[in-house]
């Protein structure tokens, strides 16, 4: 979804050693390029990242960030992927997909693979679950970027969702920065969270554990979330245009309400012709409180 993923390449564009570390699983790197982006052919992807390592040698390091379950294959989309940038840049590639969401990317293999005689093609990269990492982990070793999606993750034995979540928004609380950028910084955790967690209970905890009122933090949340549904529909019209808005549209909602395709209601948002009155509908997605309020303001609308 536009949002999360809009955030999510924001923490790694801005902290791209901490997950070139995360995901290699090494230290030794010696320099960190990022890469565009923007392909002809096939769909953009989240991050590409041009790596020289400590022996020297020369590798792409690619991540694609998920909340749910592709509705394309993954392994065939991330086989698409790889196949491009090895013709655009003759270089290893070291690919890695991060589910976000807890029950997302249980099925999936970590590879395409084609048995055919004489025409065998197998194209590998690495699953991440985050809900299957310790995010204690993450808080003691204390790569900021990896920080804001330690709610995400396994929290220590013993302690509930509340306690967890207090406990990463004071570790990211802690991390030396100016107070904008530490409000954003915060604003990048609820968003994050806001996959698992009830917002008002972000809110109320950021509220309580930072020098940060919840308003501050909720304007430069709200930012981010337009910014990135913006971006989402954008790129929606460039690569389907309405259809991928609606997508996105319903894909908020089944996350925030548990609305199911068979529901009336999507059968409605699939209707709706009107990128602009999409575009409108996603924004209002983030911020009603209820699937009901969502309905009262698609009925008023018509």
């Amino acid at each position: 979804m536009a949002e999360f993923d809009s955030v999510s390449k924001q923490l790694i564009h801005t902290y791209p050693h901490d997950f070139v570390r995360f995901a290699l699983q090494r230290d030794d790197i010696e320099r960190v390029e990022v890469l565009d982006t923007e392909q002809p052919t096939v769909r953009r992807t989240d991050s590409l990242l041009h790596v020289r390592l400590g022996d020297g040698e020369k590798v792409l390091v690619h991540h694609e960030f998920q909340t749910t379950d592709s509705k394309t294959p993954m392994p065939q989309r991330m086989a698409a992927y790889i196949g491009y940038y090895i013709g655009q840049y003759g270089l290893p590639i070291l690919s890695t997909v991060i589910y976000l969401r807890p029950d997302a990317g249980r099925n999936d293999p970590g590879y395409y693979v084609q048995e055919r005689p004489g025409y065998r093609v197998l194209v590998q990269y690495r699953v991440i679950r985050l809900i299957e990492l310790d995010g204690q982990g993450i808080l003691d070793a204390g790569p900021s970027g990896l920080l804001p999606f330690a709610p995400l993750m396994q929290p220590p034995a013993g302690v509930d969702a509340e306690g967890w979540l207090r406990q990463c928004v004071n570790r990211a609380q802690a991390v030396p920065m100016d107070e904008t950028r530490k409000a954003i910084y915060l604003a990048d955790l609820a968003i994050l969270s806001g996959l698992v967690y009830n917002l008002d209970m972000i809110r109320t905890i950021i509220a309580e554990e930072t020098m940060y009122e919840s308003s501050v933090v909720q304007h430069f949340a709200e930012k981010a979330l337009k910014q990135g549904i913006e971006q989402g529909i954008e790129q929606g019209i460039e690569r389907g245009g309405r259809e991928r808005a609606i997508e996105d549209l319903l894909d908020v909602l089944d996350i925030r309400f548990a609305l199911g395709a068979a529901d009336p209601l999507a059968a409605r948002i699939g209707a709706i012709d009107d990128m602009q009155r999409l575009k409108q509908l996603h924004l209002a997605s983030i911020q009603v409180p209820s699937l009901e309020a969502f309905r009262n303001l698609l009925d008023a609308d018509e």
